[in-house]
Formats: C-alpha cells, sequence, structure tokens
C-alpha cells in the first residue's frame, strides 16, 4: 500500500469519528430540547404561583389571629 492509501484510510477514519461525535452532539440537543419543552409545560405560572401564595398568606394570618387571641385570654 502506498503513502496516498494510508492517508485516505486516515482521512476516512477522522472523518468517521467526526461523524460519531457530531452525531452525539445532535442527539444530546435533541434531547435538553425535550426537557426544555417538558420545564415550560411543568412549572406554574406567574399567576397560579400568586394564587398559591395568597392562600398561604391567608392561612398564616388566620394561625396569627388565634395565637393572638390565645395570648391575650391567658393574660
Amino acid at each position: 500500500m502506498d503513502i496516498s492509501g494510508l492517508v485516505d484510510i486516515l482521512i476516512g477514519g477522522l472523518l468517521a469519528i467526526g461523524g460519531w461525535y457530531l452525531n452525539g452532539i445532535s442527539s444530546e440537543v435533541k434531547r435538553i430540547d425535550i426537557l426544555l419543552n417538558r420545564t415550560r409545560e411543568d412549572y406554574a405560572t406567574r399567576h397560579e404561583l400568586k394564587e398559591d401564595m395568597d392562600r398561604v398568606m391567608e392561612a398564616l394570618h388566620r394561625l396569627e389571629d388565634k395565637i393572638d387571641r390565645v395570648l391575650t385570654h391567658t393574660r
């Protein structure tokens, strides 16, 4: 085998490795895109979060009022 044949084999091997690497990168980008879309679907919107926080704050205010009533009756 002459030198040009070895160079051709080397170039072919490098191209195969490069193609394999780019295929892996492409698959990873697709996977990340799918995960990003799922994240957008699963997370609560700002409005939903505000409603939940309002309910928590109302419950804390009721609890605070009950504690105040207990403390005023024990004095």
